[in-house]
């Protein structure tokens, strides 16, 4: 694999527009983002400034990966939450443990099968266990039930289904986010 995986900056702004706005325009992005194009696009710069430098690799609860070319082209990108112990979570549970939740997974589809997607989980997930403080005792995501083919994917990186689910937004006649987590690894 050619690219680098690594996290944003705070003024690649543009590029992180730009990768979301094509992941927002993928087939499957009505099952993987709750999000939609439109609104995307009409948002003013200053959100994108606040949201780039926000999961920048300076932050400290949130952190954006990319996998980089060789040509400085983003091919894909992930960003992972840190969900505090007994604080609200994003989407709107207290979580009984410190725990991550992945988000925002995209690879282009000229890029997918080269392995990029795997390196930016193991980027995600490398940086949920090193996180100072309490450690990050699981990494979750949640998953479209009709998203078959990102189901598989986390699956196959170790990710387990756990029971719990939740509807989706408005609009989604009673559809369901799966929720998969992946333990942290016991260490000797």
């Amino acid at each position: 694999m050619e690219h680098l995986i690594r996290p944003v900056r705070a003024d690649e702004w543009h590029k992180a527009r730009e990768i979301r706005l094509a992941a927002l325009q993928d087939p499957v992005a009505h099952l993987a983002f709750l999000d939609t194009y439109e609104a995307a696009v009409a948002r003013p710069d200053e959100h994108w400034q606040e949201r780039t430098a926000g999961a920048a690799e300076d932050g400290d609860n949130i952190r954006q990966f990319v996998a980089e070319a060789p040509d400085g082209a983003w091919d894909g990108t992930v960003t992972v939450l840190v969900e505090h112990r007994g604080a609200t979570s994003l989407i709107g549970d207290v979580p009984t443990v410190q725990q991550t939740q992945v988000v925002g997974v995209y690879v282009r589809p000229a890029a997918r099968g080269a392995g990029l997607a795997d390196a930016l989980f193991r980027a995600a997930l490398e940086w949920s266990w090193s996180l100072e403080g309490e450690p990050v005792q699981r990494v979750r995501l949640h998953v479209h039930e009709e998203n078959t083919r990102a189901r598989a994917f986390y699956r196959k990186l170790g990710f387990v289904p756990t029971g719990a689910h939740m509807p989706v937004q408005e609009g989604h006649d009673g559809a369901l986010e799966l929720e998969y987590e992946v333990r942290r690894p016991v260490t000797r």
